[in-house]
């Protein structure tokens, strides 16, 4: 392979930590809050073929979503939706269908950050500070415009909140199908600007199935890489019984492995809020503290790919992925494995 080759060859990122939950300064809490935008969550159960009612409980009772559609993005800007939601809570807004490498993408985040991606010429319409995406080539193709709507120079009447809601209303006239939630006072929170809006609410969905004769690596020694390949084969539904010589698959089960004789998938799909998935690494938790024939679960989230922000604040790309995603080991003993991953455009995660 030629320097220029491994030069075009995406870059990974993948942070792995070891530790117990009994450690006082154990990160698993903050690093479920500082992942914003998640879609997916994923978890096994290894030699379970139905989860208990506790657990079963949790998957089925996170928090619904509104998909709002031709937001006029200006409407976040609307001094009621501010005070009755940005203000008081948390509100987890992201533009829906949207590609993070070609159109304007927006989030609006927990912290009250409003951040919008944009291509130059919108960029330039739009008139109000910003700066060239950290991910740009030679020349800046792409901005981002990122302003703390609760900041006292952004209230309402402020310089700097007329100047961002003239560009937005008169100039850019920016709509975008958008994702929005709001923690914990949910649609009654939102409703001065669902009023005005045409929406509708949806359910994140529960899938379930239950795999028989399942191989599995030993978690403890495996490789990381390694065994975040298989964990993604199995949840793909990707057989890992094949022979070198297959021509659709040379893919294997990570040695030394053992043969469960069932194990339960379970993923949970939409627009998870951190909360939901902090109650369900709770529960998690006591499901395999207690006596088992399976020492460990795995729970994998999944960041939207086009979302404009991954961790904390930090910018997000695309590239040829998008990947943004974390994989938490939990043992019986109380210790965990984390990783965190990400694609070639993304920051090193915290």
């Amino acid at each position: 392979m030629t320097s220029s080759e491994l030069d075009r060859t995406p870059r990974t990122l993948l942070v792995s930590e070891s530790s117990s939950f009994l450690d006082p300064k154990n990160r698993i809490s903050a690093q479920v809050q500082q992942l914003h935008f998640n879609h997916q969550v994923s978890v096994l159960l290894p030699e379970c073929s139905s989860a208990p009612s506790h657990l079963d409980s949790v998957l089925n009772n996170f928090s619904s979503f509104y998909l709002i559609r031709k937001l006029p993005v200006y409407e976040l800007l609307d001094r009621h939706f501010l005070e009755t939601a940005v203000y008081h809570g948390a509100v987890f807004g992201l533009s829906y269908r949207t590609r993070i490498d070609e159109d304007t993408c927006v989030a609006l985040m927990p912290n009250g950050h409003l951040t919008l991606s944009l291509d130059k010429d919108s960029f330039e319409i739009l008139g109000f500070e910003g700066k060239p995406s950290r991910f740009k080539h030679r020349t800046a193709t792409r901005f981002v415009v990122s302003v703390d709507l609760t900041d006292s120079s952004m209230a309402p009447g402020r310089r700097s909140y007329l100047r961002l809601l003239t560009g937005l209303k008169s100039r850019l006239q920016l709509q975008t199908d958008f994702l929005l939630s709001h923690h914990p006072g949910g649609g009654a929170s939102l409703q001065p600007l669902l009023s005005r809006c045409d929406w509708s609410q949806h359910r994140p969905e529960v899938n379930c199935s239950v795999l028989t004769d399942l191989s599995c690596p030993a978690p403890r020694s495996c490789d990381p890489h390694s065994f975040l390949e298989w964990l993604g084969a199995v949840d793909a539904g990707i057989s890992c019984e094949n022979s070198s010589s297959s021509f659709l698959s040379s893919f294997v089960c990570p040695e030394p492995n053992t043969i469960h004789r069932h194990a339960l998938s379970v993923s949970v799909s939409g627009m998870l809020l951190p909360h939901d998935i902090h109650r369900l690494l709770q529960e998690l938790r006591r499901y395999v503290e207690q006596p088992r024939l399976a020492s460990w679960v795995s729970m994998t989230v999944r960041g939207f790919a086009d979302s404009p922000v991954s961790w904390s604040n930090h910018e997000h790309g695309f590239l040829r992925g998008g990947e943004n995603f974390y994989t938490l080991m939990m043992f019986h003993d109380h210790t965990y494995q984390l990783h965190l991953a990400t694609g070639a455009h993304d920051v090193c995660p915290p």
